[in-house]
């Protein structure tokens, strides 16, 4: 008969067993467990998860900021030549009516009665449609100019303005971000020792065979990042978050995709889940917040979250998949 001292070492190997799988990827949605340590795993898997998403809300809207500026910057400098251009014109209008102020008239009966031949006649008429003709172009383009110009100010306005409400946004982001990791990193100092230290290990180490071509470089430089850690925003080469290693690993094969998560969500082609090969672009979550990549039909390498190094996972572990994008092929 077991003695009750050993029930509890058991019950204990077991709660700790469970632990290790739960806290194998971070970012998927744990189940509940009937004891503190399990329940505090959870609640940090859902928080990280949290502000993951809040992480990749806050890159697109540097995204987002970024080519609104380069609007901006377009926009301005339409300006600056709309407006040059319009200056020109202007002075070629002015030489036009200095040089008719002075004394240059371009009527018909003028023309007549000044000419000593038929020719001459024909010669001053030829004249004086040119000079209309110039002045009346000249105006034309001016116009133009003028509407081009106040066309252009509007423009950079309105960029302007979708700048600084960009701008207002992506700070709010930040704080909410901010706030949320706050509060993910709370619960992460109050899991065990223990739990910490099974969630800092990098997991398979070994040498993984590759493919070659375009998705087998990156999955190479993926694979090369193993126990590395995972920070919130970072673009490596020391750290990552989710959707910077994956556009790291696809640059170094020559590929240039989206930094974010949902920018990745939609690189590529779609392909189904039975179909999943080496080097796909695995999104998780309805939010789109997660990205891994995969190794073959099992295995995917990412960065998971706060207190977890890039490692290898099995696919359906990490969390709902929801999509599925191959880059090559």
């Amino acid at each position: 008969m077991v003695s009750q001292p050993s029930r509890r070492t058991v019950r204990g190997a077991l709660v700790a067993t469970a632990a290790v799988v739960a806290a194998a990827l971070p970012t998927a949605p744990a189940t509940a467990q009937p004891n503190n340590a399990a329940d505090a795993l959870k609640k940090y898997n859902e928080l990280s998860e949290q502000a993951s998403k809040l992480n990749q809300d806050h890159l697109k809207a540097q995204d987002d900021l970024k080519a609104k500026q380069g609007e901006l910057d377009k926009a301005k400098g339409d300006l600056a030549n709309a407006q040059k251009a319009e200056e020109t014109l202007r002075g070629q209008v002015d030489l036009l009516t200095e040089a008719t102020n002075s004394g240059a008239n371009f009527s018909q009966i003028s023309a007549l009665l000044v000419s000593d031949s038929q020719q001459d006649f024909l010669n001053r008429m030829s004249a004086i449609n040119i000079l209309a003709a110039d002045n009346a172009e000249a105006l034309q383009k001016l116009t133009d100019a003028v509407n081009t110009a106040d066309a252009a100010t509007k423009s950079a306005n309105e960029a302007t303005e979708a700048s600084k409400k960009l701008l207002a946004e992506m700070g709010q982001k930040k704080a909410d971000l901010d706030k949320q990791l706050a509060e993910a990193q709370a619960h992460y100092r109050s899991l065990s020792t223990t739990v910490k230290n099974q969630l800092a290990q990098s997991g398979d180490m070994s040498n993984i065979s590759v493919p070659a071509g375009t998705a087998g470089r990156a999955l190479q430089f993926a694979l090369n990042q193993r126990g590395k850690p995972y920070v919130y925003g970072s673009n490596g080469p020391d750290s990552w978050d989710c959707s910077s290693l994956i556009q790291a690993a696809y640059r170094s094969a020559g590929v240039s995709i989206g930094r974010t998560s949902y920018a990745q969500a939609a690189a590529g082609r779609p392909v189904s889940r039975s179909e999943v090969k080496a080097g796909d672009i695995l999104v998780y979550y309805s939010s789109q917040s997660h990205v891994a990549m995969a190794i073959d039909g099992i295995r995917a390498v990412h960065a998971s979250t706060e207190g977890v190094p890039v490692k290898v996972a099995d696919i359906d572990s990490i969390g709902p998949v929801t999509a599925i994008r191959r880059i090559e092929g």
